[in-house]
């Protein structure tokens, strides 16, 4: 099933990105969502994200000359996350251009945030394929460029579940163990509910949210609370 018309998909990317891939053939494979059946994008995802990685890393070695090799790993993370990923989406619209199963798309898979940033990265893959680098650079820069020029000096903080882990590692324990309890919810707003546990610490937390990585981010905060709170840890 499909959300777009023959054709419409290419003249939707030369309008928007200014851009107009040589196999129409392959556009269409970047925009084919797994539950449509045949020829789907999760290779052509696997791959623009890892020209994505790439691409920023270059972005960012050049614009924080001082930096050292840990803070430009939190800036490219915080540049190339899911929820970033889904906002570029978005701005694209390429929800509307996705080919999705019957069931996805009467669930509003064309809306599911995973959905649309797993797209972008497939249609990052695509334009390397049939431009090279070249042409990523030229997508992601012009997708990204008031994104990093918008990072300050101070790199991001460590998200929760960094911060616990290197705690942990810092004190010879091992790290925490996150497992999902329950998945409630619609199949485009499901949410998330996940049990962290420190056993070494005799430390249980919970946290939910929208993605599974969300909700685990929650429970490392609250692991992190009570670490605080705990005067005889050593």
């Amino acid at each position: 099933m499909t959300r777009s018309r023959p054709g419409a998909d290419a003249i939707w990317l030369e309008a928007t990105l200014g851009l107009r891939l040589s196999d129409d053939a392959l556009l269409t494979r970047a925009l084919t969502h797994r539950s449509a059946g045949g020829l789907d994008n999760e290779r052509l995802e696997f791959l623009g994200d890892a020209v994505l990685s790439f691409v920023m890393a270059e972005l960012l070695f050049a614009r924080f000359a001082e930096a050292s090799e840990g803070d430009l790993s939190r800036y490219r993370s915080s540049l190339v996350s899911g929820e970033v990923l889904a906002d570029v989406g978005e701005l694209l619209n390429i929800g509307e251009h996705l080919r999705l199963g019957a069931g996805e798309l009467k669930s509003g898979g064309f809306r599911r945030r995973s959905i649309l940033a797993d797209a972008v990265e497939a249609l990052l893959g695509a334009v390397f394929i049939d431009g090279g680098m070249e042409a990523a650079r030229g997508v992601i820069g012009r997708l990204w460029s008031a994104r990093v020029q918008a990072l300050t000096e101070t790199p991001p903080p460590k998200d929760p579940k960094t911060q616990l882990q290197e705690w942990l590692q810092g004190r010879g324990e091992a790290l925490p163990v996150y497992a999902v309890e329950q998945v409630s919810g619609l199949p485009h707003r499901q949410v998330f509910s996940v049990r962290l546990s420190i056993e070494a610490l005799s430390i249980q937390t919970s946290g939910e949210g929208t993605t599974r990585r969300r909700a685990e981010q929650q429970a490392a905060v609250q692991a992190l609370a009570l670490i605080e709170t705990k005067k005889d840890l050593p």
